[in-house]
């Protein structure tokens, strides 16, 4: 049965694969905004740069905020350790 749930899923993902298509990046008025300013070298282009960096930041940064979150309120502040004084064999 596992070797039938592997199957599915390998076949899934390889016919996933196999149906990529190219995506636009942007509307297309941004693209012929981007490209008119662009060939006549106004700095329109580097707001829209900007803030596509803006909005990529968004979401590693509030992943990193959570982890921050996560990582104070689970964090054990006042676990004691009680080890014996003993060496180990392992032989």
């Amino acid at each position: 049965m596992k070797h039938l749930k592997l199957f599915i899923v390998l076949l899934f993902v390889g016919l996933s694969l196999l149906q990529v298509k190219q995506a636009k990046a942007q509307c297309a008025m941004c693209t012929a905004t981007v490209d008119a300013n662009s060939k006549s070298n106004e700095n329109k282009t580097n707001g829209l740069n900007n803030g596509i960096l803006f909005l990529l930041a968004a979401p590693y940064l509030a992943v990193a905020v959570g982890g921050y979150i996560w990582y104070k309120k689970y964090r054990r502040k006042d676990v004691e350790l009680n080890m014996r004084n003993e060496k180990i064999h392992l032989n």
